[in-house]
């Protein structure tokens, strides 16, 4: 039996920001694509709508939670998982119990009675534990598999309602999930280049807005890498430098670009370089020869590049 939890920060206790986590979420959004194929991705084009997760107070507490749970379960298609939510008072905003099925059980924490808001947020990470279980995808150790979950459930369209339940200020502060809010903004920023989203309307925290911008701003620096040909003057200069330092030390694996975007090989005297894609991170290599188009094997993302 497996079991999964979403963190909280709540009550005015530090917010931790930026991309500590940065190299593991790209690693996340890899390993999705490698376990689900692109057409099964691409199949979650469409995130899970604000209207249909809305809670108001008028609404009936369990009945409305059911109602929520039950969204969750038809975005990411379990149609065999019947989740049975239920509070009580706990560290985490909630815990879910992966058992072999075929009732799932979830438990929220006690303050998501007052706070409905954020309730469609917290069914959303403990609902992807379950789809996560089910497809056998995990990564080694609790914080990278929460990370992974996180990461998932904002790639595959409900992960907005997560960044959404983010509030910062001088009195107070609150956030779901392992993610920094820029890394919630990020993997969110992620998708909307890839499926054409735009989900910074969805947001009712205007600091769930700020975050998002960042992230958006993190990853279309993904896109302007060298060897892309988007990558600025300075880059490309920097990237001409290396290539030209592994041809006269026999490909020498000389990185550069940020957190050593891209290396130089040398095999049967062709040099070649390897760069990740700038849509799921899987590493591509290609001969060092000037101005291409490469294909990613794994996403299909055509990429103009000057190598």
């Amino acid at each position: 039996m497996a079991s999964g939890g979403v963190d909280v920060t709540v009550g005015g206790g530090p917010v931790v920001h930026g991309y500590p986590h940065l190299e593991t979420v790209r690693a996340a959004i890899t390993a999705l694509y490698k376990r689900l194929s692109y057409d099964t991705v691409r199949a979650f084009e469409t995130s899970v709508a604000p209207a249909d997760v809305a809670f108001g107070d008028e609404e009936d507490l369990y009945l409305g939670v059911q109602r929520v749970a039950r969204e969750m379960v038809r975005h990411l298609r379990l149609p065999d998982a019947r989740v049975i939510v239920s509070f009580r008072g706990m560290e985490h905003a909630a815990y879910v119990e992966l058992a072999a099925g075929p009732e799932y059980f979830i438990e929220l924490n006690d303050r998501f009675r007052t706070h409905r808001k954020d309730i469609g947020a917290a069914l959303a990470h403990e609902v992807m534990h379950v789809y996560l279980h089910r497809l056998d995808l995990s990564f080694p150790g609790t914080r990278d598999n929460e990370i992974l979950t996180d990461t998932a459930t904002a790639y595959l369209g409900a992960g907005w309602l997560l960044l959404d339940a983010y509030r910062e200020d001088g009195a107070s502060s609150q956030k779901l999930g392992y993610l920094t809010p820029e890394e919630f903004g990020y993997v969110l920023a992620k998708r909307a280049l890839a499926f054409g989203e735009a989900p910074e309307t969805w947001f009712t925290s205007a600091q769930a807005y700020t975050a998002y911008t960042k992230g958006l701003a993190q990853a279309r620096r993904d896109e302007q890498q060298p060897p892309l040909t988007a990558a600025g003057w300075a880059g490309r200069r920097r990237y001409a430098k290396d290539r030209r330092y592994a041809q006269d030390h026999r490909g020498a694996a000389e990185a550069g670009g940020t957190g050593g975007a891209y290396s130089f090989s040398l095999a049967a005297g062709t040099l070649r370089v390897t760069f990740p894609c700038p849509t799921c991170h899987q590493r591509i290599r290609v001969p060092a020869r000037g101005r291409v188009r490469v294909r990613c094997t794994l996403c299909g993302t055509v990429s103009e590049c000057d190598t």
